[in-house]
């Protein structure tokens, strides 16, 4: 059986010595270590700092106090000497006793965790200094069986990473999926049977001639304001071919006023009596009411900032990725106000809600509105009124609207259920490798 001894680690492990301000001229045109990944990649760079710094010699041990136990340390292997903030400590190290990857493999174990806890005086409050790391008491094997057992999790390792590669790509594949089932459904290819049961079904054309009829009502009681006029749709902007009976309309044509963009006051960090959206609370498609901020001032009841169930939120301005995510609010009345960042639809009442935010997160949908984004290569590009009114919107009588929402609602119910698995699937591994770096330890 191999022998394990307890050592402290300061019988393998030489702190290298020495702190420096900044502008020391010890350590003048020295690049400096910006950070250490969690594979144990060195990234280099010539950014000034104001904290003390410490020396890095090609061959030293570098340790990150703060992310140690996540795998934040390495072996140096550059061609000349570079700096560190004093969070790093820098160590020689006895080749004979120890392995750097065994012992790096050691500092992300469970039995690190606990001999910390169990060795050090207060436990650590924010990173790993020398002085509790050094002092410190494991149990060591000897070098031979340290590498045999290095194989060991190496073998495992690679193993690890073919599994989550393997579930990060299944994850992909679902996001495509879920993108291809919204679209299909817009674009009629889910409620084909549906057609083929009702083929008397009431004609698009029908439905925006009463939607048309309806706001011309509303407008001549004052009720709502003048729209702006939509441009004609040419046919060159069709992505793709409607089934018999659909149309394709504006936008504009399918709510009751011009979209309102919304408005920021300065937040504060107390509650008040009003909640205001940060960008989170719809990026995901979905409207999550946790995501709020607040502002010490009093908005009028009657303020259309106030948004109400069946609103629409659309952002006008965000990343590239984000910019034209919608998502309905379902809450109650005057709960929440939207910033100015985001703009607020109120669809017809003789539409559905849902459909019309399937086709607002459709991917056709969703290229259109990051090709019309200004700013597109600037940190924020952003999207107006007239764009947003003008997107097109595939249209088909109020019956196939609800049998196509309840058929997204059906797959994509389906999905959520293959993620969860999915998930569940990646926490096990990280679980299991965690499992196996304890065994390992626990001699």
């Amino acid at each position: 059986m191999a022998t394990w001894q307890q050592v402290k680690v300061g019988e393998f492990l030489f702190e290298r010595e020495g702190r420096y301000k900044p502008d020391s001229a010890e350590i003048a045109g020295l690049q400096r270590v910006d950070k250490i990944d969690f594979s144990g990649k060195f990234h280099i760079d010539n950014k000034p700092s104001k904290t003390d710094m410490i020396l890095i010699k090609p061959g030293d041990l570098v340790i990150s106090g703060i992310n140690a136990a996540k795998g934040a340390l390495g072996v140096f292997h550059g061609d000349a000497d570079v700096t560190a903030t004093i969070h790093y400590s820098s160590y020689t190290f006895d080749e004979r006793k120890v392995s750097v990857e065994y012992f790096k493999r050691f500092l992300k174990s469970p039995i690190f965790i606990q001999l910390l806890k169990e060795q050090v005086k207060g436990g650590i409050k924010t990173e790993i200094k020398p002085k509790q790391l050094l002092p410190l008491e494991i149990m060591l094997p000897e070098k031979q069986e340290q590498l045999a057992i290095l194989g060991r999790f190496q073998r495992i390792e690679n193993e690890s990473t073919e599994l989550k590669s393997e579930l990060t790509y299944q994850k992909t594949l679902l996001k495509k999926l879920r993108q291809r089932i919204v679209q299909e459904a817009i674009e009629g290819k889910l409620t084909s049977d549906w057609r083929a049961q009702n083929p008397d079904a009431e004609p698009a054309r029908e439905l925006l001639n009463r939607i048309a009829t309806e706001k011309a009502q509303l407008l001549k009681d004052k009720k709502i304001k003048t729209q702006k006029p939509l441009p004609p749709i040419a046919d060159t902007e069709k992505p793709f071919e409607l089934p018999q009976g659909w149309e394709w309309c504006r936008l504009g044509q399918l709510i009751y006023e011009n979209p309102r963009n919304g408005y920021s006051p300065k937040t504060v960090d107390y509650p008040t009596n009003t909640k205001t959206l940060k960008l989170s609370a719809t990026t995901s498609g979905q409207f999550d009411s946790s995501q709020v901020k607040y502002i010490d001032e009093e908005i009028p009841r009657d303020s259309f900032l106030w948004i109400k169930p069946r609103d629409i939120l659309i952002q006008r301005g965000n990343s590239i990725d984000f910019v034209g995510v919608s998502a309905i609010y379902r809450g109650q009345e005057n709960c929440f106000i939207y910033p100015d960042l985001m703009m607020k639809l109120k669809p017809v009442d003789s539409l559905s809600e849902e459909f019309l935010h399937h086709a607002l997160m459709s991917p056709s949908c969703r290229e259109y509105f990051r090709s019309n984004a200004t700013g597109a290569q600037k940190s924020m590009p952003k999207i107006n009124q007239a764009v947003v009114s003008s997107a097109l919107v595939p249209l088909c009588c109020e019956e196939e609207q609800q049998a196509i929402v309840a058929k997204v609602v059906k797959l994509l119910d389906l999905c959520d259920q293959l993620e969860a698995k999915i998930t569940q699937s990646q926490s096990h591994a990280e679980l299991l490798m965690q499992t196996v770096l304890k065994e390992a330890f626990n001699h």
